[in-house]
């Protein structure tokens, strides 16, 4: 009681099953995770429009409507102004947050993650690109349909997911607990 983040710490692991166990500033962790996700949620969506703007030739201005049209589907979504891109902004951004966590937090239990960054990142995404296409997307209000795996444009997608999200997350992972390994 009374410990402010400076002065707390919190055990990211001790024992057990955890393979590397620093104990880490919380207020630190906090804002690597931010950090870390501003700069892979910003690639992916930079990533995504420019797939978009390359696919269809114009420049998506939709983008985050579509992102809203998750949870309150693609019709209301697309008629909503500021308000729908805000909340497609935040959907983004705070999905980006929760893979950033996930990862923040698998890190310093899995071993085979600190081996190599580019490795962890590739399979990191993954597990990012199945999730968000196998649950998220077909349990949304899009009801999206899995993906094509005929088609090339699925593998490119993931190429480019590993690039923009999977190992930026990776290697601020790994940056981040370097610091903390003897």
């Amino acid at each position: 009681a009374g410990m402010t983040s400076e002065t707390s710490s919190a055990a990211v692991g001790s024992s057990g099953w955890f393979s590397f166990a620093p104990r880490v500033s919380v207020g630190d962790f906090v804002q690597a995770v931010l950090i870390v996700t501003a700069i892979a949620g910003t690639l992916d969506i930079i990533a995504a429009h420019l797939h978009m703007w390359a696919a269809s030739g114009n420049f998506p201005t939709r983008l985050f409507n579509a992102i809203a049209g998750g949870a309150l589907g693609r019709e209301r979504a697309m008629q909503g102004a500021a308000g729908m891109v805000l909340l497609g902004i935040f959907f983004h951004y705070f999905i980006s947050f929760l893979f950033t966590l996930v990862f923040f937090l698998l890190y310093p239990r899995l071993r085979w993650l600190r081996k190599n960054v580019i490795a962890s990142g590739f399979v990191y995404s993954l597990f990012v690109w199945f999730t968000m296409n196998f649950i998220v997307l077909p349990l949304s209000a899009l009801h999206s349909s899995t993906p094509n795996f005929a088609n090339q444009h699925t593998y490119i997608g993931i190429c480019v997911l590993t690039v923009v999200f999977g190992i930026p997350i990776a290697w601020g992972a790994d940056r981040f607990y370097r610091k903390y390994r003897s």
